[in-house]
C-alpha cells in the first residue's frame, strides 16, 4: 500500500487521481467536478492499493469524506469508499502545457495509468477531465 499527496474523485465510479503540489488546485478542481456529479474518494492524501493490474484508491481513515474548501474550511461530503484509478491528471500552469500533447502514462507501483496534464483553474478544466477519462476508457478516440 502506498500513500501519496493527491486528491481522488470518481466519475461513474471510475477513479481519477489529481496530482500537484500544495496549492496547485487539486481540491478546487475536485470541487468543480463534484458539482457536476463526480464523487469524492479522498482529498489531500490518497491510499493506493495494488490489486492485480489495478490501483484501488481510498481515503486514509482520519480524512475519509472530508474536502478542504479554501475560504470555507473542511467540509464533510458523501463519498465513495474506494475505486480503481483509470486516469492520472497532473496539474500545472498553462505555460507548461503542450497544445497537442502526445499520449502519456504514469507508472505507479508498477502499473501504468493514462496521464494528462492540465491547468486546473481554466474554466474548461472539468470538461477536459471528463473527456480525458472517456478517452482513457476507450469511449472516445483521440487522433494524433
Amino acid at each position: 500500500m502506498t500513500q501519496i499527496h493527491a486528491t481522488a474523485i470518481a466519475i461513474d465510479e471510475q477513479g481519477i487521481l489529481l496530482r500537484g503540489p500544495s496549492g496547485s488546485g487539486k481540491s478546487d478542481l475536485a470541487l468543480r467536478l463534484i458539482e457536476q456529479g463526480a464523487q469524492l474518494i479522498s482529498d489531500d492524501r490518497v491510499e493506493l492499493l495494488k490489486k492485480g493490474n489495478a490501483l484501488v484508491a481510498f481515503a486514509p481513515q482520519p480524512i475519509e469524506g472530508l474536502l478542504e474548501v479554501r475560504h470555507l474550511g473542511i467540509i464533510k461530503l458523501q463519498h465513495l469508499s474506494a475505486t480503481p484509478i483509470k486516469l492520472v491528471v497532473d496539474l500545472t500552469s498553462p505555460e507548461e502545457l503542450d497544445r497537442m500533447p502526445k499520449e502519456a502514462s504514469a507508472e505507479i507501483d508498477g502499473i501504468d495509468v493514462p496521464l494528462v496534464r492540465l491547468s486546473p483553474f481554466e474554466h474548461s478544466a472539468p470538461a477536459k477531465v471528463s473527456l480525458a477519462l472517456a478517452i482513457a476508457l476507450g469511449h472516445l478516440e483521440r487522433i494524433e
